[in-house]
């Protein structure tokens, strides 16, 4: 659908027209940031996993990760240098939707997290639905 927004600009007097249009594909990522939220939840109780840049790194380098969540306002540097970590140890690296602090809350914690590694995914299937 589209919505219109009709506002007078300030700086020149004049009268514009903005319009903002939502597609269909965002209804698809809610459902699938709310499966990836809900199977974060499980891994969080009954699975292993690492918060941070710092320990990611470590479980890449002694391959003992078996997946990566990296969220979409990690900073680039940071970011391509953790996926070439995960090339080099052929780990898959999921980017999730949402930013650092939606991240955080997926998992339940109080604060802010950029980098999530799961070493064990417990109970969860994780793994198949980020594979999919």
């Amino acid at each position: 659908y589209q919505r219109r927004v009709r506002g007078i600009n300030a700086e020149y007097g004049a009268l514009v027209l903005f319009s903002s249009t939502k597609m269909v594909a965002q209804k698809k990522d809610k459902k699938s940031q709310d499966t990836i939220n809900s199977r974060l939840q499980l891994v969080m109780k009954s699975g292993k996993y690492t918060l941070g840049y710092k320990s990611t790194l470590k479980t890449i380098r002694q391959g003992t990760s078996k997946l990566l969540i990296i969220s979409n306002n990690c900073p680039p540097i940071r970011k391509s240098e953790i996926e070439y970590y995960a090339m080099l140890s052929k780990t898959p690296v999921h980017h999730f939707p949402g930013n650092n602090i939606d991240l955080g809350t997926a998992c339940g914690k109080y604060f802010r997290c950029s980098v999530l590694s799961i070493v064990d995914q417990g109970d969860s299937d994780i793994l198949k639905t980020i594979n999919e």
